[in-house]
């Protein structure tokens, strides 16, 4: 495992070809990107955001809109879409395939293709690639639900530990299973025991994941550079637990979760839900500078405190995983005065990894100079240069 601070640990992932047919407003669509930044300009409405989406498809889940795969189809194409990329690895190349087949009889479910085999899950992509991304729909974390933390806390996790992602889905399952049975009046103790058994496996495999992740990112954070015009960033981390103490052998912990779960079968019935666990827990940041809560800082202040974390998260992803981070930065211009896009180019050209961003005017993008790539977006086409 390389040190944070070793940005030159992790294999470079890139994309060199991104092709789409009936993705959005996409009918047919095939781009070829170079090593630099790669700047999709071009007015609101013109897809911008749909090649971000797309490209967050080559890792696993619903990507980064997290919207139905009915509303990814083109309104007037074949009720399904594609989107296949060419990706290197360091010296490897391979081909990803992934899309969705409408069928009347059954929902929407996606398939992935590596090279020539259809893989059975999605998280198969974490092979080939990490991506990390920043949305205008992420601006509100801070002052968000609690939900919207969470998973942008496990995202996190999951570009560290593949896995992360299979046991919290685990963990969902066997929380509902038990919900059903406590709302079902049905007391079958050995059941539920064996349900809660696997409950407490899963959270504290969860919870110590989720904890060592906060503890990277805190060492990358103080890492930073102190005139660095994105601030840093406290955090805390609520479990979910009623213990915050994980300095106990997480076998310790498991069976005192698990006894808790059991002691409180009939408040949770009474609730119609389980009211402990890691599906409950917070991430709270802070402004260090100014010792105050990110979500009563201003919404510049936000936006550059979530800016600091995801280079954050970005420089853990390289050393931790050994794969370079491709990043998607939707919009990221337009709410950052000169000197902080400049300071995020730079930061983000010393990472290394390949970079996708967008606006709807690149003048906002000159700091770039050749180092970016200039796509213009109208209406569902694309064409290199401004």
């Amino acid at each position: 495992m390389s040190s944070i601070g070793d940005l030159s640990a992790g294999r470079l992932s890139r994309v060199s070809a991104l092709k789409l047919y009936d993705f959005r407003n996409y009918g047919s669509l095939d781009l070829r990107f170079d090593k630099r930044f790669v700047v999709f300009a071009g007015p609101n409405g013109a897809g911008k955001t749909n090649l971000l989406e797309a490209l967050s498809l080559l890792s696993p889940g619903r990507g980064m809109r997290r919207a139905s795969y009915g509303e990814m189809m083109r309104q007037a194409g074949a009720n399904a879409f594609s989107v296949r990329a060419d990706l290197t690895l360091g010296d490897d190349m391979t081909s990803v395939l992934t899309g969705v087949k409408g069928e009347e009889d059954r929902p929407a479910s996606r398939q992935v293709r590596i090279g020539e085999t259809v893989v059975k899950s999605s998280d198969e992509l974490l092979d080939l690639s990490r991506i990390v991304w920043l949305t205008p729909g992420m601006d509100g974390l801070f002052t968000g639900p609690a939900g919207d933390r969470r998973r942008f806390l496990d995202r996190m996790v999951l570009s560290i530990d593949p896995a992360h992602g299979r046991r919290a889905g685990d963990f969902e399952r066997a929380m509902r299973s038990r919900n059903k049975l406590l709302s079902d009046n049905r007391n079958d103790d050995v059941w539920l025991s064996g349900i809660e058994t696997q409950m407490a496996e899963l959270a504290v495999a969860m919870v110590f994941a989720r904890d060592q992740l906060v503890g990277h990112l805190e060492r990358a954070i103080a890492m930073a550079d102190i005139a660095s015009p994105f601030p840093k960033a406290g955090l805390d981390l609520d479990h979910g637990l009623e213990t915050s103490d994980l300095s106990a052998p997480a076998v310790e912990i498991e069976d005192r979760y698990r006894e808790r779960l059991a002691r409180n079968r009939m408040r949770d019935a009474y609730a119609g839900r389980t009211l402990e666990g890691p599906h409950r827990a917070d991430l709270s940041v802070t402004h260090l500078a100014k010792a105050m809560p990110a979500g009563l800082s201003s919404t510049g202040e936000q936006k550059a405190l979530l800016v600091g974390l995801i280079i954050a998260h970005a420089r853990i992803t390289s050393a931790l995983s050994g794969m370079t981070p491709i990043l998607l930065l939707d919009e990221i211009a337009a709410h950052l005065d000169a000197g902080r896009r400049a300071s995020l180019f730079d930061l983000v050209a010393e990472l290394g990894g390949q970079t996708f961003m967008t606006g709807t005017d690149a003048s906002l993008f000159e700091a770039l100079g050749e180092r970016a790539q200039m796509v213009t977006i109208t209406d569902g086409a694309a064409r290199t240069g401004p």
